[in-house]
C-alpha cells in the first residue's frame, strides 16, 4: 500500500485526496494503535482534536471525531486552535492522542491530519507505518464497541485562554507587562492565531496591529501570513512598528520583519533566542539544532559566539528527535519551525514569537541590530528532474565534481545535493559570497546531475 502518511501527517486536496471516509478509518486506525500503546488500564481513552480555519475542516473535523468515539475515545473538541495548542492541551490534559486537522502553509483547498501521541510529540515513523498497516486492514476483525462502551464527545471550554496562559508563563516576567513600550504588527495569515496571537501579544504588554485576523474559511494564507511577507513588511513601515511577525495558517512556524521592512527568516531567529540563552546559562551543551538548509551564515554566527550547530535532515520531526535523544533545548529552521522543548514539544510561532520580543525588550536593541549577527550568505536552489534520485551519493564522477567545488569555495561556501522523497529529482543547493557566484556553481553541478544521473 503506497504511504498515507507525508513529511507532516496526511495532506491533500480536501474532498478529493483527503475525503471524510478516509479521515474517519484512519482516525479508528490511531485511535487502536495510540491506545495499545498508551496506558489506558481503569479508564476510559481520551483524545483531543483542534483545526484551523479552513472550510473543509469542518467536515473533516466531524468524521475524525466519528471514527475516535466509534472506537471508544471520549472527544474533547478544542475547535479552532493553532497546532501548538492542540500539543500543549494534550500533554496537559494527558490524553492518549491528539489530532489536529489543518494543512499549515498550503492554500485554502488542500488540508490534512497530524496526530499526536501521548504527551503531545508527533508521531514517529514506527508508530505511522503501525498506523498504516491496521488502515489497510480497517473493517477487518475490528472490534467495535457498542452502548455505553462507545466514546462521548464534549466541546472543551476555553482552550484558546488555556493556552494563552501557557504562552504567557513561559516568559521571564509571567504576570508584568515585559513587552510594554513595543509596537508589533502581527499577520496571522486568517488562520488558526487569529485570537489567541492578538490576545497573548497584548497581554504581554505589547502594542498591536493585526493583519490576517479576519478568517471566513476561504482566505487562510491567502496573500498573507509566512509566506508572503510583503503585507506584513509594509504595514510596519506604515505604522512605525518596532517590527512584525508572521505566523502560517497552524501556527507553528514564525517570520520576521525588522523596522526597515528587511526579513528575518528562521536562521537569524534561532541565532538570536541560542545567544540569549546561552547569556543565561539555560542553552544545553551549548549547541543549537537545526538542518542541513540552514545557512553557512547561521553556522558563523555561532561559532563566533563559541555555540555549536547539530545538523539533522530536512524536518523539523527530525530536529525535535535529535533534541530529545541529546538533550538539547533549542532547534528550527530556515523556514521558521522553532522549538523550545523547554516549553513546547513541537514548534509554535507564537511561542517564538514572545520569546523573541522579550529578547528586544529586556536589551533595548532593535530587531534589525540582534538578527544583523548573522550575515545571510546567498542561497541558491535548482531543482533537476527526471533523474535517477538513489544514484545520487553513489556516482564517484559526480562525487569529484561537488568535492572540487567545495575546495574552491573553502569556508566562504557549501554544496548540499538532496534528493527528493517523493520525486525523480535532486535538489542542488549551494552558497556562495555571491548571488552571481551561487548560480554560476549551483548551474554547473546541475549539468553534472542531468548527465550522470540521467533515467536509462
Amino acid at each position: 500500500m503506497p504511504s498515507i502518511f507525508g513529511t507532516d501527517g496526511v495532506r491533500g486536496l480536501a474532498n478529493g485526496d483527503l475525503t471524510a471516509e478516509l479521515a474517519l478509518d484512519l482516525a479508528v486506525a490511531a485511535a487502536r494503535v495510540l491506545v495499545r500503546h498508551g496506558e489506558c488500564a481503569g479508564r476510559r481513552p481520551l483524545a483531543v482534536v483542534g483545526r484551523d480555519t479552513r472550510v473543509s475542516g469542518q467536515f473533516l473535523e466531524h468524521a475524525v471525531v466519528a471514527g475516535l468515539a466509534s472506537a471508544g475515545v471520549d472527544v474533547l473538541r478544542l475547535r479552532v486552535l493553532p497546532t501548538p495548542g492542540v500539543a500543549h492541551l494534550t500533554k496537559a490534559l494527558d490524553a492518549d492522542l491528539g489530532v489536529v486537522i489543518s494543512a499549515s502553509h498550503n492554500p485554502m483547498p488542500d488540508n490534512g491530519i497530524k496526530f499526536l501521541a501521548r504527551g503531545g510529540v508527533k508521531l514517529d515513523d514506527a508508530l505511522e507505518a503501525e498506523v498504516e498497516q491496521v488502515y489497510a486492514e480497517r473493517g477487518a476483525g475490528w472490534e467495535r464497541p457498542t452502548g455505553a462502551a462507545v466514546g462521548r464527545v464534549t466541546p472543551y471550554g476555553d482552550p484558546v485562554g488555556e493556552y494563552v496562559d501557557h504562552l504567557l508563563s513561559t516568559l521571564d516576567d509571567p504576570t508584568g507587562r515585559p513587552l510594554d513600550g513595543l509596537k508589533v504588527v502581527l499577520d496571522c495569515a486568517h488562520g488558526a492565531a487569529h485570537e489567541a496571537g492578538p490576545e497573548a501579544l497584548r497581554r504581554a504588554g505589547a502594542e498591536v496591529v493585526t493583519l490576517g485576523d479576519a478568517p471566513d474559511g476561504l482566505n487562510i494564507n491567502d496573500g498573507v501570513g509566512s509566506t508572503h511577507l510583503g503585507p506584513l513588511q509594509a504595514a510596519v513601515l506604515e505604522h512605525g512598528a518596532d517590527l512584525g511577525i508572521a505566523v502560517d495558517g497552524d501556527a507553528d512556524r514564525c517570520l520576521a520583519v525588522d523596522h526597515t521592512g528587511a526579513d528575518v527568516d528562521g536562521d537569524q531567529i534561532l541565532a538570536v533566542l541560542g545567544i540569549a540563552l546561552a547569556e543565561h546559562g539555560r542553552l544545553a551543551h551549548d549547541t543549537v539544532v537545526a538542518t542541513v538548509m540552514s545557512n553557512l551564515g547561521f553556522r558563523h554566527a555561532l561559532a563566533d559566539a563559541g555555540l555549536s550547530v547539530e545538523t539533522t535532515a530536512v524536518g523539523d520531526r527530525y530536529v525535535l528527535e535529535a533534541m530529545r535523544e541529546h538533550g538539547f533545548v533549542l532547534g528550527g529552521e530556515q523556514s521558521g519551525h522553532v522549538i523550545m522543548s523547554e516549553h513546547a514539544t513541537t514548534g509554535d510561532g507564537l511561542l517564538t514569537a514572545l520569546h523573541l520580543l522579550q529578547r528586544i525588550a529586556a536589551t533595548g536593541r532593535s530587531l534589525a541590530d540582534l538578527a544583523g549577527v548573522v550575515t545571510r550568505l546567498p542561497q541558491v536552489l535548482v531543482n533537476v528532474r527526471d533523474v535517477d534520485k538513489d544514484r545520487t551519493h553513489d556516482d564517484a564522477e559526480l562525487a569529484a565534481a561537488v568535492a572540487a567545488e567545495e575546495k574552491e569555495l573553502g569556508d566562504h561556501g557549501r554544496v548540499l545535493l538532496r534528493p527528493s522523497g517523493t520525486e525523480p529529482v535532486v535538489r542542488v543547493m549551494v552558497e556562495a559570497p555571491t548571488q552571481d557566484g551561487a548560480q554560476e556553481v549551483a548551474d554547473r553541478l546541475a549539468d553534472v546531475v542531468r548527465t550522470r544521473l540521467r533515467l536509462s
